[in-house]
């Protein structure tokens, strides 16, 4: 049975330019049956959602900012979370937010056993981003629409100039998670491999270095192989990486 996401849009903290890349990927992790975004509409800012917000059966709920330098919306949408939660209608959430002060409501979510991801810009604050069981960032999805953006090159570069850089950090927590799950012979499932990499940093993500997916990222580093091997259950390959030596 697909998963229920419950989607919750911090309106004055998100562009609505991504929103229709932003809920292509959520479709990924499973059927967003509650959709709203919170902020004051009286607002000329977010003028520019209202006219996505019908394409997308996404419900604006209408916050007023009671007190001057406080911020309403957060609190409408952690009330909203709560109650949808105890509800107990659906099996995870999604928080699109680059603010900070959804820290604690992600950890109760996942205190209660719901699955979390979050979806904010680059400038998110850390703690939100590991608060959340996956943290996906929107200016990778807005790139990942553009084909020729993040194709990479025959050197296994990525042609897209403002992404990532692999660093020797990315490079040794690759190294360490192939190693904690590989077997005698050091060499790993790539879907083990990448699972825990979303464990320990719920941020990693293979297209934030300008990578549709986990397989050419590693590829393109020469300290690891990879090897192809026959699936007896199914057509696909089992991809395997370990360590060079």
């Amino acid at each position: 049975m697909e998963n229920k996401l419950a989607v919750l849009i911090d309106g004055d903290n998100i562009p609505s330019a991504y929103i229709k890349e932003m809920m292509e990927e959520i479709a990924k992790y499973g059927n967003p049956t509650i959709k709203r975004i919170y902020g004051d509409w009286t607002k000329p800012h977010l003028a520019k959602w209202k006219a996505v917000l019908l394409e997308n059966a996404v419900n604006p709920i209408q916050q007023y900012g009671y007190t001057q330098g406080k911020n309403a919306t957060d609190s409408a949408m952690i009330i909203d979370a709560m109650d949808i939660l105890y509800s107990d209608k659906v099996d995870g959430f999604c928080l699109v937010s680059s603010d900070s002060d959804f820290t604690r409501l992600a950890t109760r979510l996942r205190e209660a056993g719901k699955n979390v991801i979050g979806i904010g810009e680059k400038k998110t604050p850390e703690p939100f981003i590991v608060a959340c069981d996956r943290f996906i960032y929107i200016e990778i999805l807005k790139g990942s629409s553009r084909e020729t953006g993040m194709e990479a090159t025959s050197k296994g570069k990525p042609k897209k100039e403002d992404v990532d850089k692999i660093t020797p950090k990315v490079v040794k927590l690759i190294s360490s998670t192939i190693s904690d799950v590989a077997d005698e012979d050091g060499w790993a499932f790539l879907g083990d491999v990448g699972s825990l990499l979303q464990k320990k940093q719920p941020n990693f993500d293979s297209r934030n270095y300008g990578f549709q997916k986990l397989t050419p990222m590693i590829n393109s580093i020469d300290k690891f192989e990879i090897e192809s091997r026959e699936n007896q259950k199914g057509r696909f390959k089992l991809i395997y990486v370990r360590n060079k030596e």
